[in-house]
C-alpha cells in the first residue's frame, strides 16, 4: 500500500489489525461497524481467520478462545452489541488475555441507525479495562496497534471506541510496519487463571486492581504535541484549555483554533496528574465530550476545576455547538449542506418480501411485536403494522409478555422477526413460548441474507464473509427442535394464501411459526417478475399506495388522479395487482 492511502476509519481500523498480526477476527454486523469485518475478509491475508458470528456475545466467546490460545484478535460490533457481549466482557476482563485482544466498539451519536446513543466509554469504568479513542483514519490505524501492545503488556482486553463519523469519514493514512504478537500460539492450561469459578476468581479479582494501578501510571506518561503519543498537549493561547479527545477533538479544533488542548487518545483511565498540570497552565479549563459527561464526571472527582458550559449531551456534537457551548465568538456558523436536501422518508425497497406481509397484519386487529431490521419500517405508514420494537430478538418475548398479560380477551398476539435476528436471540423466546405454553404466532422473514446492514452471511443465508458457500440452516427443522410443530412456510408474494395461513395460526391452540421465504430484491439472486401496467380502469382509489411501494405513485396532484408505475423502479411482485378492487393493474409493459 502506497503512503496516504485516503482510508475511512473502519477501514483504517481493519488495516491496524492486519499490520497488528492479527489472526482471528470476528464480529456481528452492525452500522456502523460493519466494514471493518468486510474490508479483513476482502484483503489478502490468508493468515487471517475472518468469520461473522450469530450474535456479538458468541463473537466475544470466539475472541476469548483465540487470544487464550495465543493468536491476536479483533472482535467487532456496534454500541448495542457490547450490551449482548457484556458478560463474557466482564468475565474476561478478570481472566485477562494471552495474546492481545481489541474489541472494537463503533457508537453511533445522534441515532443515525441506531435506537439508542450510548456511550460506551462506561463500560470501560464499568469492566476496568482501558479505552483508546482515535480522531481520524491515522489514528484508527494506529491505535488498534497500539492497543494490542497494550492488551499484551497489561494483561487486559482493550476498548477501542470509534463512532459514526469516524468509521465511515476518510482521512489519509500513512500505514506503517507490520508487526507480530510475541506471543507464542497455543492455549495454557491453567485453570487458576482461566477458570472463574469463586476460589479462582477472588485472586484475579486483585489482579485487576493491581493491573488498574499500572495502567494509571502508563497513562500519564504524556508530551508536548508529540504525534506518537496516545495522550498528549497541544499548547497554543493559554487563555483557554480543552480537555477533549475522539471526534470531539476535531470539532474542538475547528471552533476554536487558537486555544490549547489536552488530547486524550485514551478515553480512560485519565491522567489526573497530567491533566492537573495541563490545568495549571490555562485560564479557563473546559472539558469538550460527546455524549455523556464522561470525562468531567471523573476530572470533578478528581478535585479539578472545570468552567461550566452548556455543551449538550443528546446527538452529535459539530464546531457550531462547541461554539456557542464554549461562547466563542470566532465567526459567522458553518452552514450545514444536509439542510438543503429534502427529507425523504424511509421506506421498505420496491419488490421487498417484507411489505405483503405487513400489509395484511395491518387489516387485522392484532397486536404486532417487531424486532431490528430492514421491517422496523412496518411501523411506519402507511404500512404502520408494527407496535413495539425493543432490541436484536425481543419481538418473541415482548408478544409472550403481551400474550400472558392480557390473556384469552386481548387480539391474537403476532411476533416479527428476521431470519439472522432469529439466529443472533430469536431461539431462546420461541423456546420460552414453547417452555411456558404461549399462543404467540411468530413470523420469521427469510430474506436470506443480513440484509439491514449491507447482506453480510449468517447461519441460514448460505455464505459467509468471504462471500463463499457454507452450510444453510433449516427453518423448519430448527423450530420444530424448539418445540413449535404448528409451522407453515409461505410466499411472501402470495397475499391470499398468506391470509389464510395467518387466520389458521391466529385461531391455533399454542405457538405457531410461519416462515415467509423470500430473497430480498438486492441480492443477486433475486428473480424479478413481470413490470404490470396500469389500465384506463384505474379510479384514482388508492388502494395500492397503501402498500407503500415507491413504484406507485399518482399522474397528477389531485387526490383520485390515476396511479401509474415507474418502470424503473418495479421489480414485478405484483403484489399491486392483488391489492386493487377494480382490477385495473394488469399485465405487462408499465407505463412510466
Amino acid at each position: 500500500m502506497s503512503e496516504h492511502t485516503l482510508l475511512s476509519g473502519n477501514e483504517a481500523i481493519a488495516l491496524g489489525a492486519h499490520l497488528s498480526g492479527v489472526r482471528v477476527a470476528t464480529g456481528y454486523p452492525g452500522t456502523p461497524s460493519t466494514e471493518i469485518l468486510e474490508a479483513l475478509a476482502a484483503g489478502d491475508h490468508d493468515e487471517t481467520v475472518v468469520q461473522w458470528s450469530v450474535n456479538e456475545k458468541v463473537a466475544l466467546e470466539v475472541g476469548i478462545g483465540a487470544s487464550l490460545a495465543g493468536r491476536r484478535t479483533l472482535v467487532t460490533m456496534k454500541h448495542v452489541g457490547v450490551n449482548v457481549a457484556a458478560d463474557p466482557l466482564m468475565t474476561f476482563t478478570y481472566m485477562g488475555v494471552n495474546a492481545g485482544l481489541v474489541l472494537v466498539t463503533a457508537d453511533d451519536p445522534g441515532m443515525h441507525s441506531s435506537q439508542n446513543e450510548q456511550d460506551n466509554r462506561n463500560y470501560a469504568r464499568f469492566a476496568k479495562i482501558p479505552v483508546l479513542e482515535p480522531s481520524d483514519s491515522q489514528e484508527a490505524c494506529d491505535m488498534v496497534q497500539a492497543a494490542f501492545e497494550i492488551s499484551e503488556r497489561y494483561d487486559t482486553p482493550v476498548l477501542l471506541r470509534s463512532t459514526t463519523r469516524i468509521s465511515h469519514s476518510k482521512t489519509p493514512v500513512n500505514p506503517g510496519d507490520r508487526t507480530e504478537s510475541r506471543v507464542d500460539p497455543g492455549f495454557i492450561k491453567d485453570p487458576s487463571r482461566t477458570v472463574m469459578m469463586p476460589a479462582y476468581a477472588r485472586g484475579r479479582r486483585v489482579a485487576v486492581e493491581e493491573r488498574s494501578e499500572k495502567l494509571r501510571a502508563y497513562v500519564e506518561e504524556v508530551s508536548d504535541a508529540a504525534p506518537s503519543s496516545l495522550n498528549r498537549v497541544e499548547m497554543r493561547d493559554a487563555t483557554v484549555g480543552i480537555i477533549t479527545g475522539g471526534i470531539a477533538y476535531q470539532y474542538a479544533r475547528e471552533a476554536l483554533p487558537d486555544a490549547s488542548i489536552f488530547k486524550m487518545g485514551i478515553s480512560y483511565p485519565l491522567p489526573i496528574a497530567a491533566i492537573e498540570d495541563f490545568a495549571g497552565r490555562v485560564d479557563r479549563l473546559y472539558v469538550v465530550e460527546e455524549l455523556d459527561s464522561f470525562w468531567e464526571t471523573e476530572l470533578l472527582a478528581a478535585g479539578i476545576a472545570i468552567t461550566p458550559s452548556s455543551l449538550p449531551r443528546v446527538g452529535e456534537l459539530s464546531a457550531d455547538a462547541v461554539r456557542a457551548a464554549l461562547s466563542a465568538d470566532t465567526g459567522p456558523p458553518t452552514h450545514d449542506p444536509a439542510a438543503d436536501i429534502p427529507v425523504r422518508p424511509p421506506v421498505l425497497c420496491p419488490g421487498c418480501p417484507h411489505r405483503g406481509i405487513f400489509y395484511t397484519l395491518r387489516r387485522r386487529r392484532y397486536t404486532v411485536s417487531g424486532d431490528i431490521g430492514c421491517y422496523t419500517l412496518g411501523a411506519l405508514p402507511p404500512l404502520e403494522s408494527m407496535h413495539t420494537c425493543i432490541c436484536m430478538g425481543a419481538s418473541i418475548g415482548a408478544a409472550l409478555g403481551i400474550e400472558k398479560a392480557l390473556g384469552e380477551e386481548a387480539p391474537p398476539t403476532v411476533a416479527v422477526i428476521g431470519d439472522s435476528t432469529f439466529m443472533h436471540s430469536g431461539m431462546t423466546g420461541l423456546a420460552d413460548v414453547f417452555f411456558n405454553r404461549g399462543n404467540v404466532t411468530t413470523i420469521i422473514l427469510d430474506n436470506h441474507t443480513t440484509a439491514m446492514t449491507g447482506h453480510q452471511g449468517n447461519p441460514t443465508a448460505g455464505y459467509d464473509a468471504h462471500l463463499a458457500d457454507a452450510p444453510r440452516l433449516d427453518f423448519e427443522s430448527l423450530v420444530r427442535g424448539l418445540g413449535v410443530q404448528h409451522v407453515k412456510r409461505i410466499d411472501p408474494y402470495d397475499l391470499e394464501h398468506f391470509d389464510a395461513v395467518l387466520t389458521q395460526c391466529a385461531d391455533h391452540e399454542g405457538p405457531s411459526v410461519i416462515v415467509v421465504e423470500g430473497p430480498c430484491v438486492l441480492l443477486p439472486t433475486a428473480d424479478p417478475g413481470t413490470i404490470p401496467c396500469v389500465s384506463d380502469q384505474c379510479v384514482g382509489c388508492g388502494a395500492c399506495l397503501r402498500l407503500g411501494c415507491p413504484a406507485l405513485r399518482r399522474r397528477g396532484t389531485d387526490k383520485r388522479a390515476q396511479v401509474s408505475i415507474n418502470a424503473d423502479l418495479c421489480t414485478g411482485c405484483a403484489l399491486c395487482v392483488q391489492v386493487c378492487p377494480y382490477s385495473a393493474i394488469v399485465g405487462e409493459g408499465a407505463d412510466s
